[in-house]
């Protein structure tokens, strides 16, 4: 079923004391990778989230992304989903290599999610929530993840190839998803720009018409003036007034659902 949320809960947006490290989990396979570690330490009980990087990679962006999560309360851990492919190279170099190899397989991806699900809640603060956030091919990735791990709460940032396979020419070799909207394990939020593409305002309609379907949980929000990318603040793409909405209904959402 669509639920829609209304404003943000007040007090919700606050600033804990936090600390932030670069730390080892593991991930697919047994593997040891790098992941960034960002957590409230004047808190007794918290709930968590895996941040999943964009195609982009394990970048300075996307760590404020993970103390932002942790001076609302939760804490936060972002797996370098390309520790494998390119060991101690910056994320342009790293992405470049994981671009040109096809992307990360799903499996893998899943794994290193589940791994940082597992090292979440081994923490002694945790209250034994988790919940996945992914921007652009991350967005796709915790969509994913929602349909292959018992998870409290999925949100999707502007993931394509959710709704729709890519074409045979893509460099990435994806599939969409939107056969397996039964799996879903946890109510799901989307963010999404109107002048967006990939995915289009179309794709993500079919998207919420198979969720309706299947009787899932889900919330979605179309921002007009936006396109793909609307949260990066370094990116031209950013569109201030969006991404502050967008943040408003993404802690209201994980107030709800593991907060």
């Amino acid at each position: 079923m669509s639920v829609a949320t209304g404003d943000a809960v007040k007090g919700l947006e606050m600033t804990h004391d936090l600390r932030a490290d670069t730390i080892t989990v593991t991930g697919y396979g047994g593997d040891e990778i790098e992941a960034y570690f960002a957590q409230p330490t004047d808190v007794t009980a918290t709930g968590s989230i895996v941040v999943i990087h964009h195609l982009p990679g394990y970048d300075e962006s996307t760590k404020e992304i993970a103390r932002k999560f942790a001076a609302n309360g939760y804490a936060a851990l972002m797996p370098n989903l390309y520790h494998r492919e390119a060991p101690g190279a910056d994320p342009d170099d790293a992405a470049a290599t994981v671009r040109n190899g096809g992307g990360l397989a799903d499996e893998q991806l899943v794994g290193d999610v589940a791994g940082a699900a597992t090292f979440l809640r081994a923490q002694p603060n945790s209250n034994g929530k988790v919940a996945t956030i992914g921007y652009c091919s991350g967005g796709r990735q915790s969509f994913l993840c929602g349909v292959r791990l018992p998870l409290e709460g999925v949100i999707d940032c502007y993931g394509a190839f959710v709704a729709v396979d890519p074409s045979p020419d893509y460099p990435l070799k994806v599939k969409g998803l939107i056969g397996e909207v039964g799996a879903l394990s946890a109510p799901l939020l989307g963010l999404f720009g109107a002048e967006d593409q990939y995915p289009s305002v179309e794709q993500n309609e079919a998207l919420a018409e198979a969720l309706r379907a299947a009787n899932k949980e889900f919330t979605f929000r179309t921002y007009d003036g936006a396109g793909h990318a609307f949260f990066n603040v370094d990116r031209p793409s950013y569109r201030p007034e969006a991404a502050v909405e967008g943040w408003r209904e993404i802690l209201t959402f994980l107030d709800r659902t593991i907060g």
